[in-house]
């Protein structure tokens, strides 16, 4: 933490400006190459979006409940590939089945090749199984497009020729199918999918990835789905310790090969001189000089308010400013007693209470976890933890201005969360006679503890509409991660944008060699 009394200076190479997983990929990579790297988190707690925090003995994570890839290496999961090159593992659950509560009935389904045709043929006969097997043979050249460049491969400068040109087979063999991956999901699936369920459930799952229908969320980001969930013996999986586990191993990887992480450590200024990023200020006056670059991975609105008047063009900083964000979060993060529960309790649900009303429309899609059914460690024996959010469908301007303290704000939030209590009961009746722990998060929350602008999921940049701008800035010296510069909303596309990132910093020597070391060679 920075001494608040007498303030001092501090060297280094490289400033990474915040510690969720963009952050933290970015900071051990570089440290990994041999950078000097010193990671500022504004909160106490390292993670964003991804920490966990501890209540009462119960366990819970603040954000990411669903991942695939992370169990076996090699991967395609960009996450899986930071953790293979800092030589970092931890223990994972697996599992194949989730629980859906939609107009159509209650229901579980699995990720696999085949298993979602059985649930289309139960609720919508032959026609309906005939279209998605044909959307997979569609699907399947994109997919494999989508998953021929490793994101370990990428960056930003004119060493890529050289690191993307290992796969230059595959890569070519990719190109007729370029066009189709970086335009959006929605024309392929008018093509094909004409059955009104199977076209709500594809609209879901493009916004579960990307904040954004299937008219807005890019063909590869889909294509990447496909060729992760729907394929034979696909598993999800589950981080024993949750989501702090996962940062707990970025964090060993960081200072395993010298990095520094200060918690507590307020960015309040990026240091510009000569017009070059050259550290940062933090509250109480500490400086952190940084001879090499400085790294934000704050969000595109937040960076902006940490640069000096004058030090990027007003063109930059208007287009920036006006990149379109993506709706808050409401949610339930509870401790229950879970006597007499069912034993086939699922760790993940979904509930859609009306595909009429749109799939974004606030509170009318809620994601479920209860990771304890894989991870009891998380909560005192014969509890289970529970964690219920509205996926980025939560309107911040419902909330700008409250008072935290006020009677008008604990109202509030008792009225926004009843829906979440309410698709909860459909899985567990009596659940609210079962609490023990009881926390409601807001988009207040989000903006307050996570430093998010608007407490907002991430940009929603359609696909064919706009795109997403990588690490590079026009100030020398300024680059940035995380999910303001890579398309996709998530761990994956974050942890991808930080090792891009951090590629861009390292010589093509190390890079290559990181490459061979976790097997994305050719």
């Amino acid at each position: 933490m920075s001494d608040q009394t007498s303030p001092q200076t501090q060297n280094t190479e490289v400033v990474v400006i915040g510690s969720g997983i963009g952050g933290l990929s970015c900071a051990a990579i570089l440290a990994r190459y041999g950078f000097a790297v010193t990671v500022c988190e504004s909160h106490t707690i390292p993670g964003g979006a991804a920490h966990g925090f501890e209540r009462s003995g119960y366990i819970f994570d603040s954000g990411p409940s669903l991942y695939s890839g992370m169990s076996y290496s090699p991967s395609t999961n960009p996450l899986k590939q930071v953790l293979d090159a800092i030589g970092e593992e931890i223990s994972w659950k697996t599992y194949n089945v989730w629980g859906c509560r939609l107009p159509e009935g209650d229901f579980d389904t699995s990720v696999g090749a085949d298993q979602f045709c059985d649930v289309l043929m139960r609720l919508r006969g032959s026609q309906a199984v005939q279209e998605w097997r044909e959307l997979q043979r569609v699907m399947a050249p994109l997919k494999d497009a989508a998953v021929a460049l490793p994101m370990a491969a990428m960056r930003y400068d004119l060493g890529a020729i050289f690191t993307l040109g290992r796969f230059a087979l595959p890569l070519l063999q990719s190109v007729p199918h370029a066009s189709k991956l970086t335009g959006a999901f929605g024309p392929i699936m008018d093509e094909v999918i004409k059955d009104p369920f199977t076209r709500n459930w594809l609209d879901m799952l493009c916004f579960l990835l990307s904040g954004l229908p299937a008219s807005g969320t890019s063909a590869a980001e889909v294509a990447f789905m496909f060729a992760e969930w729907y394929r034979p013996d696909v598993v999800l999986d589950y981080p024993v310790g949750g989501s702090a586990a996962l940062v707990e191993a970025m964090v060993r990887g960081l200072k395993k090969y010298g990095g520094d992480l200060k918690l507590g450590a307020h960015v309040e200024q990026v240091l510009v001189e000569n017009n070059r990023a050259v550290g940062v200020r933090l509250r109480g006056g500490e400086e952190i000089r940084a001879s090499k670059a400085v790294v934000s991975a704050a969000s595109v609105w937040d960076t902006l308010k940490l640069i000096p008047l004058g030090a990027l063009p007003q063109s930059f900083i208007k287009e920036r400013s006006q990149t379109p964000d993506c709706e808050s979060f409401m949610h339930l993060h509870l401790g229950i007693d879970a006597t007499g529960l069912p034993e086939d309790l699922a760790c993940h649900y979904i509930t859609v209470n009306d595909w009429d009303q749109g799939i974004t429309s606030p509170l009318n899609l809620i994601v479920m976890s209860i990771p304890t059914v894989l991870d009891p460690s998380l909560a005192p024996p014969g509890k289970h933890v529970i964690h219920v959010y509205t996926p980025g469908n939560e309107p911040y301007d419902l909330w700008s201005g409250l008072d935290r303290r006020s009677p008008e704000y604990a109202q509030l939030k008792e009225e926004r969360a009843e829906p979440m209590w309410q698709a909860l009961e459909r899985v567990i009746p009596d659940v609210r006679s079962r609490c023990e722990v009881t926390l409601v998060g807001t988009p207040l929350t989000h903006e307050r503890f996570l430093r998010r602008h608007r407490g907002s999921y991430g940009p929603a940049i359609p696909a064919g509409q706009g795109t997403f701008p990588g690490p590079q800035t026009p100030l020398a010296g300024l680059l940035c991660c995380g999910d303001s510069t890579f398309p996709g909303i998530g761990l994956p596309a974050v942890a991808a944008s930080g090792m891009i990132t951090a590629n861009t910093l390292a010589s093509v020597q190390k890079h290559s060699q990181m490459l061979d070391d976790i097997g994305c060679g050719v």
